[in-house]
């Protein structure tokens, strides 16, 4: 245990006295928590939807302002596309050339008889054009207008409802369908997982890179003695930017925990120790830190960002990728992240998430122990 100690104060001095690890310890990741945490966002708003009405009627004014008061979408600004337009006429504006420039996501074509129809009984067609490119944005712009436009009928008195069954909804653990408890809470695992692995790696690659790595192997010191000292060390930094990002969420985003704290707690300790065992190992195979960070940045950040559910869900994952997710981390301390933010079920809920961080966390280390086993008897 004292030799184990000793490593770690040695990376710990050498830690502190270079002012670009420090940076990429607590700068980068206290930037990357900004921008993932404000710039990501899956509940599209403010969609420019352009409204083309023939009708000009009391009722087809109220139709558009129900769908603008949806406050999903914005009112494209008509003198403007005049201006671009100057051949179009001011009373026959075209919804069509509108989605084409990017001035409109979506357009509604209201016909000149809509009132008329609608108030002798017959059907109107409104014509609606969406703009498909992003293909969720036009799911959602097109299940959002079809809603609305229920709405409006029924509230209207136009179309008296005649369900037998009528649902009344509450969203549960987050009715304010507030984005950052979602969002936040996966960006720690991305955080946690890159930097502190990237820190590890690069630690690593250097001792190989000034040679210093050649006094261990012919030092006293064993394979698992190495490695506990180096992980512990990297460890204590991991805690203290896990610290600081939780802190700085409680602050911006006013983050609460929804019930027991301990199994976040022991997750996010969990966690740190496979991310700095995973560094470890990628360090112990990389020949430079160009390598390692290149490494790092592919199999720990393309996989922690796409196959852990942090944006995706898991379910949308086709096999044979869906494989891969059982083995990243990120997967289950997610989990456990969300659960202490939102839903609060405590052990009862991510006790297996828990678990299968702890053995991946064996599996990296033992991974790792033998690689550089193999490199000691090889020297």
């Amino acid at each position: 245990m004292k030799r184990i100690l000793a490593q770690c104060r040695k990376e710990l001095a050498q830690f502190k006295r270079d002012r670009l690890t420090l940076a990429l310890a607590f700068l980068l990741p206290f930037i990357s928590l900004i921008i993932f945490g404000f710039a990501i966002r899956l509940e599209s708003k403010n969609i420019p939807l352009f409204v083309q009405d023939f009708d000009v009627s009391p009722l087809s004014r109220a139709y558009t302002e129900r769908l603008f008061a949806t406050n999903q979408f914005e009112p494209v600004n008509n003198h403007s596309f005049l201006l671009l337009n100057s051949n179009t006429k001011p009373k026959i504006q075209n919804p069509q050339l509108a989605i084409d420039q990017g001035l409109a996501k979506a357009a509604v074509v209201i016909p000149p008889d809509f009132s008329r129809r609608i108030k002798s009984g017959l059907t109107s067609t409104v014509q609606i054009l969406v703009d498909a490119t992003d293909v969720n944005n036009a799911r959602v712009i097109k299940n959002s207008i079809q809603a609305t436009t229920r709405f409006f009928l029924q509230n209207s008195g136009l179309q008296p409802s005649s369900d037998k069954i009528i649902a009344h909804i509450r969203l549960w653990f987050n009715p304010g369908r507030k984005e950052s408890l979602s969002i936040v809470p996966g960006v720690f695992a991305v955080i946690l997982w890159i930097f502190p692995s990237l820190l590890t790696a690069i630690t690593m690659v250097r001792e190989k890179e000034k040679g210093t790595i050649l006094q261990v192997y012919t030092s006293s010191l064993s394979a698992e003695e190495f490695l506990l000292g180096k992980a512990l060390a990297y460890l204590l930094i991991g805690i203290s930017e896990a610290s600081l990002i939780m802190i700085m969420s409680v602050i911006i985003w006013q983050l609460t925990l929804a019930g027991d704290p301990t199994p976040l707690l022991m997750g996010t300790l969990m966690f740190l120790i496979d991310s700095t065992m995973f560094g470890l190992l990628i360090g112990i195979r990389s020949a430079n830190q160009n390598a390692a960070v290149q490494a790092i940045a592919l199999l720990g950040f393309l996989t922690s960002l796409l196959l852990s559910g942090f944006i995706y869900p898991l379910s949308n994952i086709p096999f044979p990728l869906s494989l891969i997710t059982y083995i990243v981390p990120a997967r289950y301390y997610i989990e456990i992240t969300r659960d202490a933010y939102v839903r609060g079920t405590g052990w009862a809920g991510v006790w297996l998430s828990f678990l299968m961080l702890v053995i991946l966390g064996l599996l990296l280390f033992n991974a790792a122990r033998r690689i550089l086993k193999r490199m000691q008897l090889s020297d």
